[in-house]
């Protein structure tokens, strides 16, 4: 495969999964990062830091709505629930993973 298909799939893909999770919104990030070690957030910074490595300065605010399909103070409004002691624990326990990678 060359470089450019690569690059293309590899969008492709990254545009599916930002679909997918504008539909689960009932995937509350505390629940991706206490499964997974990331969440919406975790991809806005990714998204930030890449943008900056091509020299496009991308605030914080930005990144997230991208991320977000829509400004992230709406969507924490709409879609975000208060996190339980297990959620939370669940996360502590996944950042110390992360940590050791």
């Amino acid at each position: 495969m060359d470089n450019q298909t690569r690059i293309e799939i590899e969008a492709a893909a990254f545009r599916r999964l930002l679909s997918h999770l504008s539909k689960r919104t009932d995937a509350q990030n505390i629940d991706l990062m206490g499964l997974s070690g990331f969440c919406r957030n975790c991809l806005s910074n990714w998204y930030q830091e890449a943008a900056a490595d091509k020299g496009i300065a991308l605030e914080k605010a930005e990144a997230r709505e991208i991320i977000y399909g829509m400004p992230y103070a709406q969507w924490v409004e709409k879609y975000q629930t208060k996190a339980t002691e297990e959620q939370m624990q669940r996360m502590e326990d996944s950042l110390k993973k992360n940590e050791k990678m």
